[in-house]
């Protein structure tokens, strides 16, 4: 910004200090990832990037987006990422259902993993039992903070994706509405005793859909 002062253009300086240019400069870090994330949404859409690409992209802007978010609410700057795109009045419907609302690429919620030879899919098999064993046990061991609990529930749905051949449609949609509701609740916030029995139930169901399926998929080679 200018203004003129005795006949010549003088900056307006934005900042005083180095503290207020931090503060600018991680508001327009925050209001860049959104808009990224709009585009990318947008993009993934129509057909316009691979799935793959996609999925790391959005995992990237999502990273990013909560790292901005809640450093820009620790020290007071803004209230909320929802908040903040009201008052700059931004109009991303993509990039809100992405980070606001889901918090996990669109792959993890719908994604069908591609074919994988025997070892391969041995290998995905493994990391899949061993996300649902620690999401459990992390359930069990009381850990109730969504910062501890929603990174676990996010995982598990990654390692679901690159199973080929699991249908696990009943317990990946609960586990996906899941999600919606940690991502909505802000970090520091604890699910209460009955959400973390009833999560892990619906874990233990979706671990025996997952197992049910894999025999099923082995019968059919058979």
């Amino acid at each position: 910004a200018e203004r003129e002062v005795s006949g010549r253009m003088d900056e307006v300086r934005l900042y005083e200090n180095a503290r207020e240019r931090r503060k600018l400069d991680d508001l327009g870090d925050l209001y860049a990832v959104i808009k990224t994330t709009e585009k990318l949404e947008k993009g993934f859409a129509r057909d316009a990037i691979a799935p793959d690409e996609y999925e790391r992209a959005c995992l990237r802007l999502i990273s990013q987006f909560k790292a901005s978010e809640s450093a820009l609410q620790r020290d007071g700057t803004i209230v909320s990422a929802d908040q903040f795109m009201h008052d700059y009045r931004m109009d991303c419907p993509r990039a809100r259902e992405r980070l606001l609302r889901c918090g996990v690429p669109a792959t993890t919620l719908s994604q069908s993993a591609g074919s994988a030879d025997a070892a391969e899919s041995a290998v995905r098999v493994a990391e899949c039992v061993q996300h649902f064993i620690t999401a459990m046990d992390a359930l069990k061991l009381e850990q109730r903070a969504v910062d501890e609990v929603q990174p676990l529930i996010s995982d598990l749905m990654n390692a679901l994706t690159r199973v080929p051949n699991a249908r696990v449609d009943s317990g990946r949609a609960k586990l996906g509405d899941w999600l919606v509701q940690l991502n909505g609740m802000r970090a520091a916030e604890e699910i209460s005793e009955d959400q973390s029995r009833q999560l892990l139930f619906d874990l233990d169901a979706a671990y025996s859909e997952f197992h049910r399926s894999l025999r099923s998929g082995d019968s059919g080679q058979k």
